[in-house]
């Protein structure tokens, strides 16, 4: 079977083009950024976390060139990052200092430092407002006037609060861990290769697939890893101070730093009860932690990152377990690239197939008679 050229395949491409732009424009309305920004803060911190790039603007545009699509958005996204200079590195966040929006632990009720409930779905009845149908800017504005606090804002230094894994250690009811002095791969700069250090696994799940991550970090609680039960120990929302050294410093003084803003992200320290045989034999029960990290308010992902962290930590035969498996299928972009590829011309290789499966049913035909 030969190879049939498909002419006109341009201006049938430009056409189809044609067509995106027409579904965009055809109901006569357009998205404005700032609306976007407002209204739609979740898929922006999806976006983002996705993309590792946190630029909002960016992130609505995005958003608005996709309509709407998180895997086109966090595509044109990353895209854009790629052509971004990289000017500094900054230095190592703390995020023990995190000014806090947010903070929970399913561990202890009466935790250090308190429980900060923040803004969160989690105690929401999931039933549509029929009024927000024709709410307008007047009616939010309105709302936001009446919602907002009048009271004085907390100082910084009221909006942090101690670890709850630090209060355990000094109990020792968890191991120390001493400070990793490596330099962190960069999986955005060099090719993930297998095995791979805990830092780019980090960043390959962060950088994940919201819905694939959440659903395999499901899939390690529901036997096919090693979790008995984990908890969530902290959970923490909030605002990081992000700091460049002084380029002209001969040294990384913290004194010579340049603060350049804040960053929002969620952070999650899971417990994670495993079975351990002491040097006397004993079976006993010790406490291991899971941990997620994500750019914006990303806490479900978070969380599930967390279990794959502790999973791809842990020796087994389920699938969560292989590092080639989980970080290879995580990705948006690689997933979706791979899987729509499928709808580019494969003439060629079809054919191929298409006839050799012709021959072999005429063998069959041929034997039978």
């Amino acid at each position: 079977m030969g190879y049939v050229a498909v002419k006109g395949g341009s201006d049938a491409i430009a056409a189809s083009l044609a067509a995106v732009e027409r579904k965009r424009l055809e109901r006569g309305l357009t998205l404005d950024l700032a609306r976007i920004q407002a209204g739609l803060r979740p898929l922006l911190d999806q976006v983002m976390s996705e993309a590792s790039l946190v630029d909002e603007q960016a992130a609505a545009l995005a958003v608005k060139q996709a309509q709407g699509s998180p895997e086109e958005a966090v595509f044109f996204l990353r895209a854009h990052r790629s052509t971004l200079p990289r000017l500094h590195t900054t230095a190592t966040l703390d995020t023990a200092s995190m000014l806090l929006e947010r903070r929970i632990s399913a561990t202890f009720k009466d935790v250090p430092g308190g429980q900060i409930l923040g803004a969160s779905v989690d105690y929401l009845h999931r039933l549509l407002r029929f009024e927000l149908m024709n709410e307008t800017d007047a009616d939010a504005a309105h709302a936001a006037a009446s919602i907002l606090p009048t009271e004085a804002a907390p100082s910084p230094a009221d909006l942090t609060a101690p670890r709850v894994s630090d209060v355990l250690r000094r109990e020792g009811l968890l191991p120390d861990v001493p400070p990793d002095p490596t330099e962190p791969a960069d999986v955005t700069t060099m090719s993930l290769s297998i095995p791979a250090p805990r830092s780019a696994r980090l960043q390959v799940l962060t950088r994940g697939q919201t819905g694939t991550v959440t659903s395999l970090g499901y899939a390690s609680l529901r036997g096919y890893g090693p979790m008995l039960h984990p908890t969530v120990g902290e959970l923490r929302v909030g605002w990081l101070p992000v700091e460049v050294a002084d380029p002209m410093a001969d040294s990384d003084d913290e004194d010579e730093r340049y603060h350049v803003g804040h960053v929002q992200a969620t952070e999650v320290e899971t417990f994670v009860p495993v079975h351990e045989t002491s040097a006397d034999g004993q079976d006993r029960l010790r406490f291991d932690i899971g941990y997620g990290f994500c750019f914006g308010q990303n806490e479900t992902k978070a969380i599930a990152m967390s279990l794959l962290d502790r999973t791809l930590e842990t020796p087994g035969a389920a699938a969560v377990h292989d590092e080639e498996f989980v970080l290879l299928h995580v990705d948006s972009v690689e997933s979706s690239g791979f899987i729509s590829h499928l709808k580019l011309p494969h003439y060629v290789t079809f054919q191929s197939e298409l006839q050799a499966v012709r021959d072999t049913q005429r063998e069959r035909e041929g034997d039978a008679s």
